[in-house]
């Protein structure tokens, strides 16, 4: 590192950064020369239409005609409901058998071989590590 910062500052001391007088004079007379543009006359500012009236007042309108239209149209009827007797509905007897289910064993081998991998990961990056320290 001592060689590269020395090497560095040898290398930044052999630099010559220096404006001769020519070049100098040519920049103050380019800074110098530029004014700032002002506009002649400033035109005043007109205050926009209001647009969002007129947009409000033709939402509210078209809202008021829709609705008056959906209320001048005359209901349908409602359509005809059968009559039924609890004597007509007859609905087939479903005899319900309930059974629990048995899913302890095919879980916990499951779990086990989850397990068992997890372990050998495990074992695997320790190993890995190991070999790096």
């Amino acid at each position: 590192m001592d060689k590269l910062a020395t090497q560095l500052r040898d290398d930044a001391r052999k630099i010559d950064a220096g404006v001769s007088d020519e070049l100098d004079a040519r920049i103050q007379a380019s800074l110098n020369g530029i004014t700032p543009e002002t506009p002649a006359n400033p035109q005043p500012r007109r205050k926009p239409a209001p647009i969002w009236w007129w947009s409000t007042l033709t939402g509210v309108t078209a809202a008021l005609g829709v609705i008056a239209v959906i209320n001048l149209q005359s209901p349908e009827p409602a359509p005809a409901v059968a009559q039924t007797t609890p004597a007509a509905l007859k609905l087939p007897k479903v005899d319900w058998i309930a059974r629990e289910a048995v899913l302890t064993s095919p879980l916990e081998q499951e779990i086990e071989n989850l397990r068992a991998d997890l372990k050998k990961a495990e074992d695997a990056v320790k190993q890995d590590i190991d070999r790096l320290f």
